[in-house]
């Protein structure tokens, strides 16, 4: 049995992090074309990307970090992120006064960097995913900070399950829920959460084909250490997984799918013209998946896309939706 948060547990922590979180809207599909191409299935989507700081990563970084000793907030937090999670731990570290180091990819969007350093953190670059690595463990030895993990660990498992509660208020008898994968923390939580509210709902994870990292654990029947990485998602490129995030979503999902990059790029342009959301590529792969890989098996059920998050800069959106179709 996996360790996954109780509804005890994910109700305590919606009370905690409520002052600090928007509880994002749930809404019916308004958009005519998607509409259209779905017109017999019933969809709803999960506005996560209007959460504070862009995306749902604030939940599990406010959840952590509102979770440590006084003693450890006084240390400051430490965290390792292309840019999300960077920015949420930010976000959450200004809000509860706490000290925050980041650590990014010397490659990091600009955009993202910069958002960092105005909501307060100091931003450490590194040349590659084992710097990183080797920064978060120098930073908590020598200055005893707290890390605030990307994607593993109960508390974050629990601030992402309250998106999971909030969803099956929201919609009661669904049939589905679709979640993008990353490291994992986002689905552990919501997958949790509906199969203990809703245990007749599926939820279905996606991933890009270029980060199959979950899609390969769960083949091997344990967490992969090293995942080939050639996604423009780079919200959803976790380097390798984790044996707790993995263990609940072997449990927890009923099943992993993957959408190419053409199939993500597609989902953002008819976000943009047809619901009027400007979103990254991993926001996007939900919408992806529905039209790809899940339509038929979905067609006629009650769907919830998980619409993750957005920090993309408008130079970057514009030079993915104007890609021209091989």
């Amino acid at each position: 049995m996996s360790n996954f948060p109780s509804l005890e547990a994910i109700h305590q922590t919606a009370e905690r992090i409520e002052p600090h979180i928007i509880k994002t809207p749930t809404l019916p599909c308004y958009g005519p074309e998607l509409l259209e191409m779905l017109s017999t299935t019933e969809v709803f989507l999960k506005l996560e990307l209007l959460q504070r700081a862009g995306s749902f990563k604030m939940r599990g970084a406010l959840n952590v970090i509102m979770n440590l000793s006084d003693s450890e907030k006084n240390s400051g937090v430490v965290a390792f992120s292309a840019g999300n999670h960077a920015i949420a731990t930010a976000y959450a570290a200004k809000l509860l006064g706490v000290s925050a180091k980041v650590a990014m990819p010397d490659t990091a969007n600009p955009y993202r960097v910069e958002r960092c350093r105005a909501l307060g953190a100091e931003v450490v670059f590194a040349q590659n995913m084992a710097e990183l690595f080797e920064i978060g463990d120098r930073l908590q030895k020598e200055e005893g900070r707290a890390l605030v993990h990307p994607f593993e660990g109960p508390r974050t498992f629990e601030g992402t399950a309250t998106i999971g509660v909030e969803i099956c208020k929201a919609i009661p008898q669904l049939d589905a829920v679709i979640v993008p994968i990353g490291g994992g923390g986002l689905i552990s939580g919501i997958s949790a959460a509906v199969k203990q509210l809703n245990p007749d709902c599926n939820v279905y994870g996606v991933e890009p084909e270029g980060a199959q990292g979950m899609s390969k654990s769960l083949e091997n029947d344990e967490p992969v250490s090293i995942v080939d990485l050639s996604s423009i998602a780079d919200s959803l490129s976790a380097p390798l997984h984790l044996p707790l995030s993995f263990s609940i979503i072997r449990e927890m999902v009923d099943q992993v799918v993957t959408v190419e990059d053409r199939q993500m790029t597609d989902a953002m342009k008819l976000m943009f013209s047809d619901l009027k959301l400007a979103v990254e590529p991993a926001c996007a792969s939900s919408v992806a998946a529905l039209l790809g890989p899940l339509k038929k098996q979905l067609d006629g059920k009650r769907v919830a896309l998980v619409l993750c998050g957005t920090n993309i800069d408008v130079a970057t959106h514009t030079k993915l939706i104007n890609q021209p179709n091989d």
